[in-house]
């Protein structure tokens, strides 16, 4: 089993010695008599736990572990001092995000049992933090499995999702929304019409105008969306988005008839994204438009079906993505 790697550092070698005689059965220990020196190695090696002196020449223990943080944070720092100033002990956990302090004189079987759950807790956090990776990997599996079932059902939606995520990304990356609300506008754009796939295929497929009837059909794959997603707990802002992209911004759309900023931005911006993409894709009903066909379309609509602000922002963007457009369908 490997041993974990700990740095310990101290000016005074009678200190550092007993130290390095309390933890040198247990870790794998290097040692360093000042914060210089200490800087230096953590340049080269990478440690599990850094246990520091406070009061050292030239940088003091605080201002080292906040270096350290800085070099190296998921290390567990601990600082070593025989002051109970509440200045410096505040200073350790707001600066140098110390996990505790351990207060001279030690007993060195003290020292040991605080330096193991220090690292007890730093194996934790890295199971976790694979943990996360791991449900995220299998989280990108699902969705991807989700897109390729709804791309097989209907061939004229072939790569679409993802078309209609990169337009809304583009708009999303204009606006400088934050990456998170950004992360969730593109998820919601490869969802968007997952509910399709609870359409029956003679009414995807059909060639002439639907009837009155089959259009209501049509219009069911909103909630059939929501049906199939609302259980995950990580895609409900998703599922929100989702929700509402097909409302107006007149109040004239569906299903809840929602107007102007009632419409979550990030539905408002799948509208205008899945709408363009419809318009310059062949559809069993009839062939595609050209791009300024679809850019006319969208301005007429933008006060009634779409928000203008947001159109405006499209109509802008277009022009100077078009090599990106032509390069992102080649590799989908």
């Amino acid at each position: 089993m490997t041993k974990y790697k700990v740095l310990i550092v101290d000016d005074e070698a009678d200190n550092l010695a007993l130290m390095y005689r309390t933890l040198r059965g247990k870790f794998e220990i290097t040692k360093a008599q000042n914060a210089i020196e200490a800087l230096e190695i953590l340049k080269q090696e990478q440690f599990d736990c850094i246990l520091s002196d406070h009061k050292m020449p030239i940088m003091d223990g605080v201002e080292f572990l906040k270096r350290v943080y800085e070099i190296q944070p998921k290390s567990m720092r601990l600082l070593v001092t025989a002051y109970s100033d509440v200045k410096i002990l505040i200073d350790a956990i707001n600066y140098a995000k110390i996990y505790r302090y351990i207060k001279k004189p030690y007993n060195p079987d003290e020292l040991l049992i605080i330096v193991e759950a220090a690292l007890e807790t730093y194996q934790l956090k890295i199971d976790n933090e694979k943990l996360i990776d791991d449900l995220k990997e299998l989280f990108a599996g699902t969705v991807k499995a989700i897109i390729e079932a709804l791309d097989a059902k209907d061939s004229f939606t072939l790569g679409r999702s993802k078309r209609v995520a990169f337009y809304a990304l583009k708009i999303v990356n204009h606006l400088a929304l934050p990456a998170t609300e950004a992360s969730q506008i593109e998820l919601a754009g490869l969802l968007h019409d997952i509910g399709m796939i609870g359409v029956a295929e003679d009414i995807l497929n059909k060639t002439q105008k639907l009837t009155p009837e089959e259009f209501e059909k049509i219009k069911m794959h909103v909630q059939y969306s929501v049906k199939i997603l609302e259980d995950i707990k990580q895609l409900r802002k998703i599922t929100e988005i989702i929700k509402y992209h097909h409302e107006h911004y007149d109040g004239n759309g569906y299903p809840y008839g929602l107007k102007g900023e009632e419409i979550p931005l990030g539905s408002r911006i799948i509208a205008i994204a899945d709408a363009y993409d419809s318009m310059i894709s062949n559809r069993a009903y009839r062939k595609s438009l050209s791009v300024q066909e679809a850019l006319d379309i969208i301005e007429q609509g933008a006060g009634k079906q779409f928000d203008p602000a947001l159109v405006q922002v499209f109509k802008n963007i277009i022009p100077g993505i078009t090599e990106e457009i032509i390069q992102f369908a080649n590799s989908n």
